[in-house]
């Protein structure tokens, strides 16, 4: 085997870990978070996590992804680390579906059926497929899938080369005997977890083992230590990703550790011990890629069979590892915007438009509590407006930190359009709860000052009032759903309350000529209905954003004015109706 014949090998390997790369994001993005939100809708039933574990890590095609997702979870408070064990069990399970498909590399046969299945024959066609769907589909979608094949062909053609590159080695005995040497449990276990800890991928380290295959080499007595430390070795991503995380993180990832590590040594035990008293006689046999499909399946099955009953010990022994300091304080709101979601971008999305939509509901509550103090001043309402006011300040800066790392990652279409909604649309929550608190500060005022509008003002507030809570519910809910049916009645209620602004500061003057109001009344009555008007503008800003997400455009401006426009029929006459609705005493 000359340089040549390595080069070839370094750029099969290449080749097969980009080829699989691109192959999970793909899929990734063709599920839009899917499948990751799946594995939120989970019971304390251990077989249905297993289950779920294993289809969400076949579809990713990553039992590492499906794992550091998992750690997510638990450090966000959305998931119990009794829930997250069984995940972890199935994606083991999961991964195994790459090796099969893999194991296809290793068909033999001269039948037309035998050689359409090798991917040197199939691979080519995916490709074409692929590479049509990602150049001329407008779908999103299909793009997606396009990319997945593409993947998938790029994947088996690093594969072929792989192994038509290490296939000298054959006849090579210094290469026969470095791989006897793995025969050794301990240094076959070695050397899998290394390879796996480095690449950061079993199914990868496993196709890297079935390359080798064709050497005819590999015996099933070095294959098997090798497999048992890929297992081990994936544990590392994990473990890395829990870095910085709260107990019960660490924990899943502990457990994901120790659920290995146990099971290699009772399939080791039992295997050698059943070798030790009959002789198996395909121990010493040269393996092929199916072979160790095979194997790496029995393996993570078995080991899932015989450890699930005992998940609840596998927790305590994380427990023990991991031991509690200090009362752990989960935040299910702010946290859920975990790190380790970045890696799986319509997750990520998804978990931002969660906490994106608390943050709206958060600054609704402020402003309803703000409304209410107008009409009765009440010193509990005024502290939560205060809290939640600082809640939503929390909320924009961890959004907006967040956001702006998740733009950076290859988003689907979809999913960029969510992010710069929420992104253009934070800013303007965080406004209304500001304005809240505004409001609070004027009712507080008035409260120690002992002061009180007349009923005429009253009156005319409690209409002023009543528009303004139509108009954030409206803007809340249509950002909340996505609803431009919703959004579209927004601006017509934002004329209005423009009006209203007016109109009650001109009633007040004529009050305050006859004597019936006060000038510091009056300054107090202006503050609230500023802020009433620029609430309203906020509200604005939320809808149009609704409307404009699918054209990406975001001109807010050019679209009211086209949207104002005189000739415009639709929106004067719902103007006129909503302008009656709210008309003042």
């Amino acid at each position: 085997m000359d340089i040549f014949s390595i080069l070839t090998m370094i750029g099969g390997l290449a080749l097969f870990l980009y080829g699989m790369h691109v192959m999970g994001e793909g899929l990734s993005k063709a599920s839009s978070g899917r499948m990751e939100r799946i594995l939120e809708t989970l019971t304390s039933n251990p077989l249905k996590a297993v289950l779920l574990g294993a289809a969400v890590t076949a579809v990713i095609q990553s039992s590492s992804a499906t794992t550091v997702m998992v750690v997510g979870f638990v450090n966000s408070g959305i998931m119990k680390l009794s829930q997250a064990i069984g995940i972890i069990m199935g994606a083991n399970i999961g991964t195994t579906v790459t090796s099969w498909l893999l194991s296809l590399a290793g068909l033999e046969g001269s039948s037309f059926f035998i050689r359409l299945l090798k991917p040197t024959s199939f691979s080519p066609i995916l490709a074409i497929i692929g590479i049509a769907l990602i150049m001329f589909a407008k779908n999103e979608k299909k793009k997606d899938i396009g990319t997945v094949l593409i993947g998938f062909a790029v994947l088996m053609f690093g594969m072929d080369t792989m192994s038509g590159a290490v296939k000298p080695l054959a006849d090579v005995p210094e290469f026969t005997q470095i791989l006897t040497m793995f025969s050794n449990p301990i240094l076959g276990m070695l050397a899998g977890a290394i390879l796996t800890a480095v690449i950061q991928s079993s199914s990868a380290s496993v196709g890297i083992l079935q390359a080798l295959c064709v050497t005819g080499s590999v015996t099933f007595s070095s294959a098997l230590p090798i497999i048992m430390g890929q297992n081990i070795g994936t544990c590392i991503t994990a473990l890395i990703s829990s870095v910085g995380a709260n107990k019960n993180a660490k924990r899943a990832a502990t457990v994901h550790l120790y659920f290995n590590i146990i099971g290699t040594i009772v399939f080791m035990v039992v295997a050698y011990t059943v070798n030790g008293i009959f002789k198996l006689p395909f121990w010493e046999q040269a393996t092929t890629p199916a072979d160790i499909a095979i194997v790496h399946s029995i393996f993570n099955v078995s080991a899932t069979f015989v450890l699930l009953p005992f998940s609840k010990v596998l927790e305590k022994l994380a427990y023990l590892t991991i031991r509690d300091t200090e009362q752990q304080v989960e935040d299910t709101s702010v946290h859920k915007l975990d790190v380790r979601f970045l890696d799986s971008p319509g997750l990520a999305t998804s978990q931002c438009k969660e906490v994106t939509d608390e943050m709206a509901h958060a600054a609704k509550k402020a402003l309803f509590y703000a409304l209410d103090l107008i009409e009765k001043y009440d010193e509990d309402k005024a502290k939560k407006i205060e809290e939640l006011e600082t809640i939503v300040d929390e909320y924009e800066d961890e959004l907006g930190s967040y956001m702006v790392k998740l733009s950076g990652k290859s988003l689907s279409e979809k999913d960029n359009q969510t992010v710069s909604l929420m992104l253009h649309n934070i800013g303007d929550f965080e406004r209304i709860s500001d304005h809240a608190l505004n409001i609070k500060n004027a009712c507080q005022e008035m409260y120690e000052k002992q002061l009180s509008f007349s009923d005429k003002a009253k009156e005319e507030l409690a209409v002023f009032s009543k528009a303004v809570r139509d108009i954030m519910d409206a803007s809340v809910k249509s950002f909340e759903d996505n609803d431009s049916d919703i959004a579209i009645h927004v601006e017509p209620l934002e004329e209005v309350i423009d009006s209203l602004n007016t109109e009650v500061k001109k009633r007040h003057i004529k009050r305050l000529k006859k004597g019936k109001c006060t000038i510091e009344l009056g300054f107090i009555l202006s503050d609230i209905t500023t802020s009433f008007e620029r609430i309203s503008d906020h509200c604005s800003n939320i809808a149009v954003s609704v409307l404009q997400i699918k054209d990406d455009s975001f001109e807010t401006h050019g679209y009211l004015n086209t949207l104002k426009a005189k000739d415009n029929i639709a929106f004067n006459v719902e103007y006129e109706m909503v302008k009656a609705k709210y008309e003042l005493p």
